[in-house]
């Protein structure tokens, strides 16, 4: 077991990587090291004194799964379980997700009737979508676009709207650059396995499904879809962090990797800006992939010229408050195909789903605006030269436009996160095999966690810095 563990990244894999090594029964001693001056990486809320909460990060976390389940444990063990905000399936967040396609809003189908009629934005009924998956050869490719996977299995307008769309929401991305056995391996793995994509996921899979607590127990009974925190979601990394402090683990801002060099003894010298060594056994890097790879050594760059073929991208967050104003529809929010905008991803209705966070005084509506991914070179320039006036001007302009919202918003933050959302293009998989094969062959004491490899959600996170840490100590 290794004596001194340096944690690379203090966002939410690095902590909870730290999370579960101060956990073990015979801890080592942990040193987290992060470049910024906060904790949280990603996971970034604004809270205003009249309680009003702006989410600049991730809002909401999913329960299902194994590592879903994993997650609420843990948000269980840290005595969070007060500050659980939950949507059930029956909540219209849960329920009422749309489309703005056409210059028009529209809600997505769902349910038996909408699946046999035509609804907007699609001119044929998605019955005749099933119809074709169920119908469609297998495919024999190792890898495939997620748009041609879907154009071939669900038809054109499926994958040039709904898929399109939903690439824009969760990665940011191009669906047409985007890898869908790396971005959705479960719908990669239902058609390998069961021809069809529905089919395949209907049978389901039968993995395990994590840890059980109260808490995980009650989200299957109540059917949440999803889940936050009152405090907003930067709360969960600071309650990692209060509870790694009293534990005797290190926890260091301002302290940007420099340069890790491989000692002959087989640890590492962990340099550190400004002018600051360190010694571990070993390291774990929750940093994004082409940050680490400028920081290794010249006899590791070959798993080096792996790591920058992983790119990032960058979206805009806009947050605006209104007072005095209402929604035209109530759901979760809309994406927006990038045939209708490719500057504007979508805007999230963060009073539908948690009211809680619209602060007190008189009602009010939130929402968040999401800018660029992809298209943001394209549409606003370089990222560090975008100017917060222009991509608040945009945000207002999609919500007038798209939602009737008029007016000036009472409260606006623009935030603009640089390079936040890795993107797993074609051949992502294969890229993971040689990383993983050049670190075992050399018996490199290295992990690597994080959203560059195997996942970008919240859930995802977490459970590679579990995985890496079971591993690391033979757990």
């Amino acid at each position: 077991m290794p004596r001194t563990v340096a944690v690379v990244g203090g966002g939410i894999s690095g902590l909870a990587a730290c999370y579960h090594l101060a956990r073990a029964p015979h801890p080592p001693k942990v040193v987290l090291l992060e470049a910024g001056g906060r904790l949280g990486g990603w996971l970034q809320s604004t809270r205003t004194e009249d309680g009003t909460v702006f989410e600049h990060g991730p809002r909401g976390v999913r329960p299902g799964g194994a590592a879903g389940a994993d997650t609420l444990h843990m948000v269980s063990e840290l005595g969070l379980e007060p500050l659980v905000l939950p949507v059930a399936a029956d909540h219209p967040a849960s329920r009422h997700r749309f489309l703005y396609a056409n210059g028009a809003l529209h809600r997505m189908p769902s349910g038996l009737g909408g699946l046999l009629r035509a609804v907007p934005p699609f001119s044929r009924a998605l019955i005749w979508s099933a119809v074709r998956d169920l119908m469609a050869p297998m495919g024999t490719e190792p890898d495939e676009s997620i748009h041609s996977f879907a154009r071939r299995r669900f038809g054109a307008e499926v994958a040039d709207v709904a898929v399109d769309s939903l690439c824009r929401g969760v990665f940011a991305g191009d669906c047409r650059q985007l890898s869908v056995r790396s971005c959705f391996p479960a719908l990669f793995r239902a058609e390998r396995t069961r021809r069809s994509v529905l089919l395949g996921l209907a049978m389901g899979e039968g993995r395990p499904r994590g840890a059980t607590s109260a808490l995980v127990l009650r989200a299957r009974e109540e059917r949440w879809t999803q889940w936050a925190l009152r405090g907003g979601m930067q709360t969960l990394p600071e309650a990692i962090a209060a509870f790694l402090r009293p534990r005797g683990a290190e926890l260091l801002c301002h302290a940007e990797l420099q340069r890790l060099r491989l000692r002959h003894d087989g640890t590492w010298q962990v340099l550190t800006l400004p002018d600051s060594t360190i010694t571990a056994d070993h390291v774990i890097s929750a940093l994004p992939a082409a940050a680490l790879a400028r920081a290794l050594p010249p006899e590791a760059q070959p798993l080096a010229q792996q790591l920058t073929h992983i790119p990032a991208v960058t979206v805009a967050v806009v947050n605006l408050q209104y007072r005095g104003v209402t929604l035209p529809v109530t759901g979760f929010g809309h994406l927006v195909p990038s045939s209708e905008d490719e500057a504007l991803l979508g805007i999230v209705y963060d009073s539908v789903a948690f009211p809680q966070h619209d602060g007190s005084g008189s009602p009010s509506v939130r929402l968040t605006v999401m800018l660029g991914g992809s298209w943001f070179q394209r549409s606003f320039g370089e990222p560090t030269a975008a100017p917060p006036a222009v991509l608040l001007q945009r945000a207002q302009r999609a919500v007038r436009e798209q939602l009737g919202v008029m007016g000036t918003p009472v409260r606006s933050v623009v935030r603009v996160q640089q390079s936040c959302i890795p993107q797993y293009t074609l051949g992502h998989w294969q890229r993971m095999e040689r990383i993983g094969r050049w670190v075992e062959e050399q018996r490199l004491p290295l992990s690597l966690i994080g959203a560059s490899y195997s996942g970008v959600s919240v859930n995802d996170c977490i459970a590679s810095a579990k995985a890496a840490v079971g591993r690391l100590l033979g757990g």
